[in-house]
């Protein structure tokens, strides 16, 4: 019988799983941690973000109130996680797994002293940690000094390596057929969730019969019509999609952590001539943005020049937000490289191996005339002298009325 006051628990269960990537591309990243480490004159890093437990793991956690990390030190990487998981992050961690128990209040932190004796100086996230577990490291790690790796971390995920971009671009060939699903889904009278779940089913389908060896979690679409159009993230509702509906479908694989996306302005039978001067004003951005990420640009010259083309149009004042943002291990719960924004304060020069959006949008309010939501979404992998769109489902009034 185990013991079942123990603090901590060695839960190898079963054999490690196929990963997601070589052994050869984690050991890159983990080492490269490691010289984010020597130049910070670190003793170890403590990474507790969705995001960083899993690209420098392969594990993607379920938080459900518990702590998890992924400890890097000079010699080795172990991923600390909650006893309610068992053998599944041993069996996905690129490197060893301890599990901490609920017999003892603090026994993560336990978990963390037992492999990090006699440090001085850890790396930590400061834009993940909260105020209340900083004060907890520092009572489990009194006189260590807590330096900050967020940044850093960030700016090491923004440039893909060929295997990740490979990933990245089967995850956007996912979101196309997410897309066809979507259309072939929508008909008058049939409410939003049906057409959503028509294209999730697809996805999820598809990334499993392409990686047979990965967990399947997360892929979702966000399907809107009429008024709900009018966010980017507005939640799926029962409304049922009428002839004349302003249409926006967005669909969302997931990938081991990796998320793509396809967004896409629709309407049901026919389009009035207002809403049609809109979205083919917002086509006309989308074109030029498309145009503009190259490699040497500048992502806010890259909002401003864009800007002017809604100013001309008189539209300016309807624009939401940013005009994309890069691409890696992210998703609507966690995650963001922000200094790879195309915004007007964001003054990063996109670099070979950066994966970037374009995806500029319009919101004109109820009572205007083409109101409505207008979104147009593709991803393009920026190379050595030009870049390669990704995405390959088509935009704009000429593709996007459905008359099914």
């Amino acid at each position: 019988m185990p013991n079942q006051l123990l603090r901590l628990q060695k839960m190898h269960n079963g054999q490690k799983v196929k990963p997601t990537f070589s052994a050869k591309e984690m050991s890159r990243r983990q080492n490269a941690m490691r010289g984010i480490m020597e130049e910070l004159k670190l003793d170890a890093a403590i990474l507790t973000s969705y995001q960083n437990v899993c690209y420098f793991s392969d594990f993607m956690y379920c938080y459900f109130g518990r702590k998890y990390a992924f400890v890097i030190t000079d010699h080795s990487a172990t991923s600390v996680t909650a006893g309610i998981d068992a053998g599944q992050p041993y069996r996905r961690t690129f490197g060893d797994n301890l599990t901490y128990t609920d017999w003892q209040r603090d026994n993560y932190f336990h978990a963390l002293q037992q492999l990090l004796p006699g440090v001085r100086r850890i790396g930590i996230e400061f834009d993940h940690i909260s105020i209340d577990l900083r004060h907890q490291f520092e009572s489990a790690f009194p006189g260590v000094e807590f330096v900050d790796v967020g940044a850093a971390t960030m700016w090491l995920r923004t440039i893909k390596s060929d295997e990740e971009i490979t990933l990245i671009k089967e995850g956007a060939a996912t979101a196309d057929i997410g897309g066809a699903a979507v259309v072939a889904a929508i008909k008058e009278g049939v409410p939003e969730y049906e057409v959503a779940l028509a294209g999730t089913q697809d996805m999820v389908r598809h990334i499993a019969a392409r990686f047979p060896h990965a967990e399947l979690m997360d892929s979702w679409v966000w399907f809107q019509s009429g008024i709900n159009t009018d966010g980017a993230h507005n939640p799926v509702t029962s409304r049922q999609v009428e002839k004349g509906d302003i249409l926006s479908l967005n669909c969302f694989p997931m990938i081991a952590g990796y998320y793509t996306a396809l967004e896409r302005t629709l309407f049901l039978d026919h389009a009035s001539d207002d809403h049609l001067r809109i979205w083919e004003l917002n086509c006309k951005v989308h074109r030029r943005g498309l145009e503009l990420l190259i490699p040497g640009a500048r992502c806010g010259d890259v909002a401003t020049e864009l800007n002017e083309i809604y100013r001309e149009a008189g539209l300016l004042g309807y624009r939401s937000f940013g005009y994309g943002h890069s691409f890696g291990v992210l998703s609507h719960y966690y995650g963001r490289e922000a200094g790879v924004e195309l915004r007007e304060d964001i003054n990063t020069v996109l670099q070979p191996g950066m994966v970037v959006s374009m995806e500029p949008m319009l919101t004109l309010p109820e009572g205007l005339p083409g109101a409505g939501g207008y979104r147009e979404h593709d991803i393009l992998v920026i190379g050595e002298t030009s870049s390669e769109n990704i995405t390959g489902f088509p935009f704009g009034p000429e593709h996007n009325i459905i008359r099914n």
